[in-house]
């Protein structure tokens, strides 16, 4: 490595904006590090240009740092630049204060990773991989986020790698964002309005260190929730990894065209270093103590994660970090809100503590930049928080509300006790949201996700099957509240077959026709299959890929669920913002019953459930009422009276959904 260009002049510069940001004839640098003592910039221009070959400048703590902010400008005409940091100080392990002077450090505010092919092996830590490039002007056409109303919102997480890798997708570049562009007619006629993205942020896929058991093959970070980066986008998930941000902002653009949002799935609770035996990437070497959360008798990392570390996100240079990181996603990529995986970290403070009030929580609900996004929190964390319905009071903040998925899982499994939770989850949640004076929209209902059995196995597997993952079988949940129909697995009998088709339906009704936001995890409307495996993370495979072939072999459960989502956006009944009143109202609002109306059964042994929905009656706002009809007894058909039509005279129920009929019969259009 030379120790200086001598091509090049470097003056001071100036310590905002931190990153690489280009000027008339100049590159300016600024990064952030307190403890540190010594800061070299490396960089090098495209071996094309005249200055070829790697250089360091080392920076002059008397010229070049404000504050804690370290910064140099580069007198150049170039265009594009990589570029990273080797920092060093004084040591003192038991603070946290550690330094690896021999890293080529990222710099957390690079918005681009030099582009890399998925799978191929990445040279972070040891060459310079910061990109920053001059600014190019992308069209937007005048695209502008949708701002869907939240009672309009039906959400449907995905993998973009995942989404069309398999061979069945069809599409001319599987496992891209152009192939997502090339399914989104289906999108459309499915008739979701967000997309939620399983993690963008570039991470090493490479970083596992387990092997598949018996073919020894090692297996690949497949998820991503193990970031470098906050800022720079996944390069290996466009068909062409040097135009990575165009094709991501062409995707973002077409999906709005067709009315369908934008939703990343940011990993703040975290990085991709894991412990201190992890690769030094970046957060680690610059400045270790302030962005982690350190045991202060120790030195060592405070894991609330489950991942080896735990980024200290209270911490005011992290909460910038995090806020101008959101900032650039929506301003600048055009996306229309975020999912914080673990987001329960946030109420954590630099100590570990839980508190009041947290102020990144705050920060993001109140950022006006941020005030038109979905903001959505996983309100947990790895070490037993649990926040859901006490996340936050802000009426922003929406939850993945994990108590509805696991109230309807205990239901649907036949579980004792369970018609009363399921009964309040119907309803939006009450007793989550309303001490808060939040509503049945703060919900978000999901019955899977990418964590855990897909609907499918939620229905076929009562134990998980992960030893395909290397890790012999300790990984994934162990308390999933399934039930297999009867028969473990496949092949299963055609009368276990046609339960599990039931069931499905139901699950979907459920999660369709209850108050709040619900989510779909792709593939589990045409019940594609992982064989057990409730935790696919290093799974790039067919194990994982969605295999399109089940949307035409299960059309039928396609069609059931199209039309259940065609449903719920025709009658706002299913789409309120607030809670409703208990019993018969002028207003119109739910009543409850166990087989007879008028008589209502929340003792242990109850396994039915009927509910009406009563609509208006008011010409101006008429609205459709609704009797639903639930039985989870695995053994004994229920037989329900059926109440009077509210609100009118002579009128008669016409029957709409039957979970257990044939199709076409199992849904007809209202």
């Amino acid at each position: 490595m030379s120790k200086e260009n001598p091509q090049l002049k470097a003056v001071a510069g100036r310590p905002y904006p931190l990153g690489a940001t280009f000027g008339k004839n100049f590159i300016n640098f600024a990064v952030f590090s307190r403890n540190a003592q010594s800061v070299s910039l490396v960089y090098q221009f495209p071996a094309s240009t005249n200055s070829t070959g790697q250089a360091e400048l080392k920076l002059d703590p008397e010229v070049h740092k404000t504050g804690d902010i370290w910064h140099i400008r580069l007198l150049t005409e170039q265009q594009s630049v990589c570029y990273g940091y080797c920092i060093n100080g004084v040591p003192d392990p038991q603070k946290g204060v550690i330094f690896y002077p021999d890293k080529i450090l990222i710099d957390p505010y690079s918005r681009k990773l030099l582009p890399r092919a998925w799978g191929a092996l990445s040279n972070y830590g040891i060459k310079p991989t910061s990109v920053s490039n001059k600014e190019e002007i992308y069209d937007w056409q005048g695209d502008k986020p949708l701002k869907t109303p939240l009672s309009e919102t039906v959400i449907y997480e995905l993998h973009v790698r995942g989404f069309t890798r398999h061979s069945s997708s069809r599409v001319a570049s599987p496992g891209t964002f152009q192939g997502v562009i090339e399914k989104i007619p289906y999108l459309k006629d499915l008739g979701i309005t967000a997309v939620e993205f399983m993690p963008l942020t570039e991470w090493d896929e490479t970083d596992n260190r387990f092997y598949h058991p018996e073919t020894n093959e090692k297996l690949l970070n497949y998820w991503g929730y193990n970031p470098l980066s906050f800022f720079a986008l996944k390069s290996g998930f466009a068909a062409n990894p040097d135009n990575h941000l165009n094709e991501f902002k062409d995707m973002v653009k077409k999906l709005h065209l067709a009315g369908i949002e934008v939703i990343l799935d940011m990993v703040f609770n975290h990085s991709g270093e894991t412990d201190l035996q992890g690769t030094t990437t970046s957060f680690r070497g610059i400045d270790n103590a302030i962005y982690y959360m350190i045991d202060q008798s120790t030195g060592e990392y405070h894991n609330f994660t489950g991942c080896g570390n735990t980024i200290n996100c209270n911490h005011p240079v992290v909460r910038e970090l995090i806020r101008d990181s959101l900032r650039y996603w929506v301003d600048e990529m055009h996306v229309d809100g975020f999912r914080f995986d673990l987001a329960a970290i946030f109420s954590r403070d630099q100590k570990g503590e839980v508190v009041d009030n947290p102020p990144l929580i705050e920060l993001i609900a109140e950022d006006p930049l941020l005030r038109d996004t979905k903001i959505i929190a996983e309100a947990w964390d790895a070490s037993g928080l649990y926040q859901v319905g006490s996340f936050s009071t802000d009426p922003r903040w929406i939850e993945w509300n994990g108590r509805f998925r696991d109230d309807v899982r205990r239901f649907m499994a036949g579980h004792k006790d369970t018609v009363s939770a399921l009964a309040t989850r119907i309803a939006g949640s009450s007793d989550l949201y309303r001490p808060s004076n939040r509503g049945p929209l703060n919900s978000v209902n999901f019955i899977t996700s990418h964590d855990g059995f897909t609907l499918y196995d939620l229905v076929s597997y009562e134990e998980k099957r992960n030893h395909a993952n290397g890790e012999q079988g300790r990984d994934g949940e162990n308390h999933n509240l399934s039930w297999n129909s009867g028969h473990e697995g496949d092949p299963c009998p055609p009368e276990v077959k046609k339960l599990r088709l039931r069931r499905m339906r139901t699950f979907v009704v459920l999660q369709l026709l209850s108050q709040g936001i619900p989510m779909l995890t792709a593939g589990d409307e045409f019940g594609r299959t992982q064989k057990g495996n409730n935790n696919c993370w290093c799974q790039d495979s067919e194990l994982s890929w969605i295999d399109w072939s089940l949307a035409e072999k299960n059309h039928e459960l396609l069609r059931f669920i199209r039309k259940c989502i065609s449903l719920r956006k025709q009658h706002k009944i299913f789409r309120r913002s607030t809670f409703f009143e208990q019993g018969r109202s002028k207003n119109g609002e739910i009543t409850w019953q166990s087989l007879a109306p008028g008589h209502q059964d929340w003792s242990a042994s109850c396994r039915t459930l009927g509910f009406m929905l009563h609509g208006s009656e008011k010409q101006a706002s008429a609205e459709s009422s609704f009797f639903v009809m639930i039985n989870s007894d695995r053994i004994k058909e229920a037989q329900f009276i059926i109440p009077a039509v509210p609100h009118a005279k002579n009128q008669s129920w016409l029957k709409i959904i039957t979970t257990a009929a044939k199709s076409p019969d199992d849904i007809i259009d209202a």
